[in-house]
């Protein structure tokens, strides 16, 4: 693994986009697609929850970073939400592909912009100790929430139409 936090979280996206690469090759209700989806479902939440304790808690501490910084958080939440939705939609039905195809879409988008835009803007603002602190909070506290992170789908009933 990476040592610059940057290059370590590019190498998350790096797998995520694999694992979305081999979700849109399923269909229908099978083992590999219930697979799939609890893998990234449980690599996004943990990679999310720890991105926003390691770099985005110090990035809110630099006053030109703060709007970066919020609306990436912002999309950590909805794309939480899409992923519950997409957890309680029916995998054999058209719905559940259609709602895949936005999630993944949303996802590529927001990994994308980290990668070009925020964290080309994040490097100019931070010190060596900052770096250091942030892939040592960052690779413990992803250890730590992929073992307490769960595939939480909406009730059925509640899946978005």
């Amino acid at each position: 693994m990476s040592q610059d936090i940057f290059a370590r979280l590019k190498e998350d996206h790096d797998h995520h986009r694999e694992i979305l690469d081999k979700m849109a090759e399923t269909s229908g209700e099978t083992e590999e697609r219930k697979q799939l989806l609890e893998q990234f479902t449980k690599e996004v939440k943990s990679h999310a929850a720890a991105e926003e304790q390691a770099l985005y808690s110090t990035m809110l501490r630099k006053p030109p970073t703060t709007d970066e910084t919020r609306h990436s958080v912002a999309e950590h939440h909805e794309l939480n939400e899409a992923l519950n939705d997409l957890a309680a939609t029916d995998m054999s039905s058209s719905a559940w592909m259609t709602k895949f195809k936005q999630l993944d879409h949303d996802y590529r988008h927001h990994i994308e912009e980290e990668e070009e835009d925020h964290f080309p803007d994040f490097e100019k603002h931070l010190t060596d100790e900052d770096r250091e602190h942030m892939k040592s909070v960052f690779d413990r506290r992803k250890k730590a929430e992929k073992a307490e992170v769960e595939v939480t789908p909406e009730e059925a009933e509640e899946a978005k139409e």
